[in-house]
């Protein structure tokens, strides 16, 4: 078990976000491990929760693993909301990786910058090919800059243009 456990607190959407992620790592291409949801904790009537008869049925604590990595998970009301001070990193193999992620989770065109994204639960992704930093601390630093400012310009990573950069 990780010592230290990402734990997500959403409004009411908890259970639907578990799955979703779940869904979407076990159908990733170059997929590692297993993605599960371990268990769900319920909200019930007469519990001395605040707002807990209005979140009767949703999620007190899920707790879900993408890829052997914990994560815990909350319907706590529209208390809190995610920004993209924290944000969780996708390490990709290829374009194909990077492509796939990113249409599943790229929900606000707006929030979209240098590999960065947000999905429609508010979080925000970190979609970022291997290749950016192998490319990103090339010796030659004249290369390495070019890298990095083609990367500066992109929304969505394309491998394809920061090699053509590097070269």
């Amino acid at each position: 078990m990780n010592k230290i456990t990402p734990f997500l607190w959403f409004d009411t959407q908890a259970e639907e976000a578990m799955n979703f992620y779940v869904d979407m790592f076990n159908s990733a291409p170059h997929k590692k491990q297993e993605s599960r949801i371990v268990g769900i904790t319920r909200y019930e009537k007469g519990m001395d929760a605040p707002g807990a008869d209005a979140l009767e049925g949703k999620v007190i604590t899920g707790i879900f693993e993408l890829e052997g990595q914990r994560f815990m998970a909350l319907d706590g009301g529209p208390v809190f909301k995610f920004t993209e001070a924290t944000s969780f990193y996708i390490e990709c193999e290829d374009q194909k990786e990077v492509d796939y992620f990113w249409n599943k989770l790229s929900a606000v065109p707006e929030a979209e910058q240098c590999g960065w994204c947000k999905d429609k639960f508010g979080l925000s992704w970190q979609i970022i090919p291997k290749q950016l930093g192998e490319l990103m601390s090339d010796p030659d630093p004249v290369k390495a800059k070019r890298v990095i400012n083609a990367m500066l310009k992109m929304k969505k990573i394309v491998v394809a243009d920061l090699q053509k950069a590097s070269a």
